[in-house]
């Protein structure tokens, strides 16, 4: 609105005027009905809602199942966060924490409402500006929260039957037994079984001489050492009548079904742990600063470094790469010798057909010298560089292909790496050229040989760190290793 002159700032308002403002200001006063506006969104996290035919309690207890999935760390944040003042690329550390909220409706259902807070450790060029900020979610978590909730109750028929059940008076569960014989039944048995009993009793018994039954003596067993079970066992059997012995081995079936059933309980529930222990399809990180990228090659985006341990779900793997989910529909490519594959995967894959020489047989170094870096990288642009001149022993090799090249150029720089680390003031970089119709360039900076060197960095991780000129020359993402 712009800003009044001040000349007509101080000049009374005309009755009319003054009457429509004290209408606006009580039509914008709220509602004394009740009514009230829907919440507004928590800072830094839209709401998102969506209706369920399910009562409320049933979709209380489905999301404490979900509640594991509620927060956690983010391995990236393009995709999951809207980019603000600065590059998502600039933050490191992102977390999650969605809240959510149900609310029956009129038709006995419920609405739920999701908001997700996302935070992620900003890095500035300048160290005081640096820290903890509160982004924005772009609605992709609280999609999948929605999603899973769905998935979930519809996966649970039966729970939201129970739960209408003893929302109108009727119990849960009803075994057929208690539906099927009515109380007076069991009396009915027992009170015949009760009488038979004193029958026999009383035609087992003595009578005295005025005709009244006299109680029996029963004289304690003396069991001999030797048959001492088999002398108890015979001195109560006189004492006891047929149907009573009967009785005491019906009360003991009862006994032993219930047995059995626990134990196949038991046995049930142990093969659920076992199945559970640990799943078959997860890989683990080897080093810290392993690369995750997008496509199966090494010439591929980098879409974050995993740190040491992280696991992932394999959907699929070849001989020199791993698919993996990042989460949810995120997906991405690890190196195969970067990861502990699951039980029975051998990290390396098995030589195919009969065994392939040696890249020490493949190749050998024609020339070594100093001289300015012969590309365009930026990190080594205009330095100088050591250069090493490769050909192959035999042109025609088929078994000289991309993989054969990088193991090859593992081992130059692994032996160069002494005269370059002894004269970092003279050499930037190491670079490696392959003198062949198929060849190619290979370049890495001094740093990074060297974090390679103290374990800091994996095979996978020197490779995306690489200078690869052209890229396709040394591409490893097919099966065959890119022959």
């Amino acid at each position: 609105m712009k800003r009044r002159d001040s000349r007509f700032s101080c000049q009374p308002l005309p009755a009319v005027l003054h009457s429509l403002l004290l209408l606006a200001l009580l039509s914008a006063a709220p509602n004394s009905s009740g009514q009230t506006n829907a919440p507004a969104a928590p800072q830094g996290g839209n709401r998102y809602e969506r209706t369920f035919r399910q009562s409320k309690s049933a979709v209380e207890k489905a999301l404490k199942e979900l509640q594991p999935s509620m927060g956690g760390r983010l391995p990236v944040l393009d995709g999951f966060a809207v980019s603000g003042d600065h590059p998502l690329s600039r933050y490191q550390r992102a977390y999650f924490q969605s809240s959510v909220e149900v609310v029956s409706t009129p038709s006995g259902g419920s609405a739920v409402r999701v908001s997700t807070k996302v935070t992620a450790w900003y890095s500035d060029a300048t160290p005081s500006r640096s820290g903890y900020q509160l982004l924005t979610s772009n609605g992709r978590i609280e999609s999948d929260l929605l999603d899973q909730l769905n998935d979930l109750l519809a996966a649970k028929p039966a729970a939201v039957s129970a739960d209408k059940n003893a929302s109108e008076g009727f119990p849960a569960t009803a075994p057929a037994a208690a539906w099927a014989k009515p109380p007076a039944a069991d009396k009915a048995i027992t009170d015949k079984r009760v009488a038979s009993q004193n029958a026999a009793r009383a035609s087992a018994e003595p009578l005295a001489s005025d005709g009244s039954a006299t109680e029996p003596v029963i004289s304690a067993p003396q069991p001999r050492a030797a048959d001492g079970a088999k002398s108890l066992s015979s001195s109560l059997q006189p004492g006891l009548t047929a149907q009573q012995l009967a009785d005491s081995k019906n009360a003991q079936k009862p006994l032993d079904a219930a047995t059995t059933n626990l134990q196949a309980q038991a046995a049930s529930l142990e093969e659920v742990l076992k199945n559970q222990a640990q799943p078959r399809n997860l890989v683990a990180i080897k080093k810290s600063g392993t690369p995750v990228v997008s496509t199966p090659s090494l010439s591929g985006k980098t879409l974050f470094l995993a740190s040491a341990h992280d696991e992932f779900e394999m959907l699929d793997f070849n001989a020199d790469w791993v698919h993996v989910r990042i989460s949810g529909l995120s997906r991405g490519w690890i190196w195969r010798t970067s990861l502990e594959m699951p039980e029975g995967i051998s990290d390396i894959p098995l030589n195919r057909g009969h065994a392939a020489p040696v890249a020490a047989e493949l190749f050998q170094v024609t020339r070594e010298e100093t001289g300015p870096f012969p590309g365009d990288w930026e990190p080594l642009r205009g330095k100088n560089v050591k250069i090493v001149s490769v050909q192959k022993i035999q042109e025609d090799e088929k078994n000289s292909g991309a993989q054969a090249k990088l193991e090859f150029a593992k081992s130059l720089l692994d032996k160069n790496y002494s005269e370059l680390a002894a004269k970092p003031q003279e050499f930037a970089g190491v670079v490696l050229i392959f003198d062949s119709v198929d060849g190619g360039m290979i370049a890495a900076t001094l740093p990074t040989v060297q974090r390679w060197k103290a374990g800091s960095l994996s095979d996978a991780a020197l490779w995306h760190q690489c200078y690869f000129d052209p890229p396709e020359t040394f591409n490893v993402s097919n099966p065959g290793g890119g022959q």
